[in-house]
């Protein structure tokens, strides 16, 4: 669970770069005729159905043999793609949402992951210690509160929280480190409350920790929350491998929502996720469809947060 846009303005490098033709458009093609795909990810809960589709071999029938490569997040998976290093990538909506704003040429081609869009129930939340008085979101006003990424859809959706629980956002310290650190250094005390996802969340919750904040259901209802994407090249040069991608990944996606107990088992294969937490943690959803309002809300919340650096995203220009 590492940072997923930290360093995004390097990009304006890899852009520069990317008119020059550097990566190929599409992927190696195997023998009888079968396009070896490799995906940058972060190896987390959100993104099972792929593995789960690849396991099932929704890919392989469609002629796609798939390669996951874990990135350092989106400061790696974004140019990646651009690059041609991977032929498609997986991020959170806000992380591609800044891309386009710095005119960087990707586009999503199928959904990632949604809320559960259920208060209490959801993969997600703002969690304080057990023994922490604050007991509600509008208690976390000018706290300091852990988040993977600064300026990013962690801190935009929890002030959001704030903002809807009648609090003031503005005086928040927003505190960045990984997903894993963040059940630690809640217990000792190092930060006020957390951003955590799950399994972490279950390892806050499991020492007897709180969520008082449920941000991704208080943003949007069934927030979108983060999706696969492509190269503009790669989808002007191959757009057969990337309907096919298309088609394979909402399968899968289909397929998860379906069978969670298949779910839980493809996670022990590319995550150290312990057998008891992923028996009990609390799943994502796996819709096919992009939840386009709920991205409009990001949009807005970070250009009212300033993580747009004045720029205002264009939905069409990062959305199929």
């Amino acid at each position: 669970m590492r940072r997923i846009i930290a360093g995004l303005a390097a990009l304006t490098l890899v852009v520069a770069g990317a008119g020059c033709g550097s990566g190929d458009s599409g992927g190696d093609t195997g023998g009888g005729g079968v396009d070896k795909v490799k995906v940058g990810i972060i190896p987390i809960v959100d993104v099972a159905p792929l593995y789960l589709g690849q396991q099932k071999g929704f890919f392989t029938s469609r002629k796609i043999e798939l390669t996951m490569e874990s990135g350092q997040g989106g400061a790696a998976i974004v140019p990646g793609v651009v690059s041609g290093q991977f032929q498609f990538g997986f991020s959170n909506m806000t992380s591609l949402l800044i891309a386009q704003t710095k005119n960087v040429p990707v586009k999503v081609v199928a959904n990632g992951v949604a809320s559960t869009g259920q208060a209490g129930k959801d993969f997600g939340g703002v969690a304080v210690r057990k023994d922490s008085p604050i007991t509600k979101a509008a208690d976390l006003a000018g706290k300091k509160i852990a988040v993977n990424t600064l300026k990013n859809i962690g801190d935009t959706t929890v002030r959001e929280s704030v903002r809807k629980a009648g609090g003031d956002p503005g005086g928040i310290t927003f505190v960045e480190m990984p997903f894993a650190n963040m059940p630690a250094a809640l217990q000792a005390g190092q930060v006020d409350a957390a951003w955590v996802v799950e399994p972490s969340l279950s390892a806050v919750t499991a020492a007897g920790g709180r969520v008082v904040a449920w941000n991704y259901v208080d943003a949007a209802p069934d927030l979108t929350v983060a999706a696969y994407f492509a190269s503009t090249k790669l989808i002007a040069d191959d757009a057969d491998l990337v309907k096919r991608f298309t088609d394979a990944m909402n399968e899968s996606l289909t397929y998860a929502g379906a069978h969670p107990d298949e779910v839980r088992a493809v996670l022990g294969t590319y995550t150290k996720i312990d057998p008891a937490v992923r028996a009990s943690l609390t799943l994502p959803k796996w819709p096919t469809t992009i939840n386009r309002a709920s991205v409009e809300t990001l949009a807005k919340l970070g250009a009212q947060d300033g993580i747009f650096a004045g720029a205002t995203p264009d939905l069409s220009k990062i959305l199929p």
